[in-house]
Formats: C-alpha cells, structure tokens, sequence
C-alpha cells in the first residue's frame, strides 16, 4: 500500500490515484463508527482542530466538528465576524495567532482562491481545504467519489454528469480531478456561459442540452445554482434554466433505473431538481452528509500522520 505524504489536503488535483484510494479505503474504515453505540475512536486524541471559516458554511464546518470529535481531537470554532479579520488583521497574523496555541489541524474555508495554499506553506499546522472561492472542495469531491463507489462498486468506467455551475463551483473541479484520475468518464452540462468549452482541457466532455447525457449517464450530480456568486450575464432566467438543465420528474423517468442522483446541498427544490426526484429512492443525497462525516475523519486522521487502514473496533 502507498503511503500518505501530505500533511496537508489543499486540492484533489495534488493526489494520485493510489493516494485518492487511500482516503477513500480509510474513510471506508471509519464509516462504522457512525453507526455503534459508541460513536468515537481515540485516534486523534490530545489533537487540537481549528474551524477557521471565514466565508459561513453550517454544513461543512458542523461536519468538520463532528468528525474531530470523534476522533477524540479537542475543536475550537472561529467565524471571521467573531475575529480579528474584522478588525483588519490579515489572515496569516490570524493563523500563526491560531498556531502559537498549539493547533495541530486548521480547516479554513475562504472566498479566495488559494487561502488555504497560502497558509500551508507559511504555517506547521496541517491545513484542510474546506472551500477556497471557486478553486476547489476536496472534502466534498472526496465524499461524493465515495458514495459513487460504495454504491455501484467502481469509479473506472462510470458515465459521470456533472450539471450546472461549473464555472463558479469548486465542488464541480474537486469531483473532476477526482473522477478524471480515477478513470471515470465525465461530462459537464449546462449553458455556454457556466460550462465554457476550455474545460475541455481537464479530460472530459461537455453538453449543453442536459437531454443530450439523461438516457445514458450512471451518475448525475446536480450543482446548486449559487445566486450569491452569480452575474446576470452569465445565467438565464430560472424558467429557462429548469426547461433546458433541470432534473424535472419527466426527465428522471428517461434515467436509468440504477443511475444515481446527487447534490452536495443545499437543495433549490424546483430548480435543479424536482421536489419529488429528490426524495425518490436513486437519490443519494442524504447519504452523501453521512459519507461526508467519514470522509472527513478519514483527512484528518490521514493528515495528521495516521498511517495504514484504521481498526476501529
């Protein structure tokens, strides 16, 4: 088995295949721990974790708690409106602030691009990339790979389509550099202007009609339009988008029985996908939030020098 020689996960596109395995197989590993009685394991124990969002995520920062509390490690939450960042302290006073505290792990979500890059190569700390602007997602790109895997057996071979705002989602280049690596075929769909033909670049297709992928696809992973980061320019109007990219109850008909549909949350039900789609039996989309928790044990474990699969019993 390879070893793990990263003290940091600042971008899928840094792992090789065998090291993308290696997270999946640990997370594997840690994924029964959720369901004893007893939901903790000793393996991080004397360990500190900071949760440094400086964009807000509940979802992403609450899985991140958790997953360090099972581990046993001792977590601290920081929130940049509860910061110095407010006061004009920069982001690298307030991490090596954070590190002379002894943080051994910092999980930091940022809006730009490359924070977290920044950060790991100043500080000692192992750093997680939980979301920098719109570069990448790695935990997130890390957990949906491993529900595809855990519920069809493989990632070689899969037809994956990826559908909406690629531009913008770093959830979109996370689950690209992963798939791709792993021997997936992607396709991304959505209009000109949010799926632009220089993705091509990345080893993979592109549509623009979600019709085009519907018969033929083993996995649809549906973006959630993000009115926050979005122009007016770059997006048709609600109406238009749900008639020509979302998954509407009559399209679903048209999926294969088996095809998975998921969504890293949160939902726009009725714009991405049906109401009802999402709560039908294919979709995985809660099952993704499980999977996420020991996704993230099994990067905090791997980064801060866990070696080998985990016995958790």
């Amino acid at each position: 088995m390879s070893h793990w020689n990263h003290k940091d996960l600042l971008a899928l596109g840094d792992l090789t295949a065998e090291e993308l395995l290696m997270a999946l197989d640990t997370a594997r590993a840690f994924k029964g721990v959720g369901e004893r009685a007893l939901k903790k394991v000793p393996a991080l124990r004397g360990k500190t974790m900071v949760n440094f969002f400086v964009e807000p995520s509940t979802r992403t920062r609450t899985s991140f708690e958790l997953a360090a509390m099972r581990l046993s490690a001792d977590v601290i939450n920081m929130e940049a409106t509860a910061s110095s960042l407010t006061k004009g302290e920069s982001l690298k006073d307030t991490a090596l602030n954070l590190e002379a505290l002894h943080s051994d792990i910092i999980v930091l979500r940022h809006c730009s691009a490359g924070s977290s890059e920044f950060l790991a190569r100043r500080l000692q700390a192992s750093i997680i990339n939980a979301g920098d602007g719109a570069h990448e997602h790695p935990t997130q790109g890390l957990l949906d790979v491993f529900t595809m895997r855990e519920k069809l057996g493989r990632i070689e071979g899969l037809k994956v389509a990826i559908v909406g705002d690629i531009l913008f989602s770093r959830v979109a280049r996370s689950n690209i550099a992963a798939l791709t690596r792993l021997g997936a075929d992607v396709t991304l769909v959505g209009p000109t202007t949010l799926v632009p033909e220089v993705f091509k670049k990345f080893g993979v297709r592109v549509a623009h009609h979600i019709d085009e992928i519907i018969e033929t696809t083993d996995v649809i992973n549906l973006l959630r339009i993000q009115h926050e980061r979005q122009r007016k320019e770059y997006f048709p109007g609600l109406g238009e988008y749900v008639s020509l990219f979302g998954l509407t109850k009559a399209r679903a008909a048209r999926l294969k029985p088996d095809c998975l549909i998921m969504h890293p949350g949160p939902i726009n039900r009725g714009v991405e996908i049906d109401s009802d789609v999402a709560d039908e039996s294919r979709s995985v989309i809660l099952e993704q939030v499980t999977n996420g928790l020991a996704v993230r044990m099994a990067v905090l474990y791997l980064c801060a020098g866990g070696s080998g699969i985990p016995t958790t019993s």
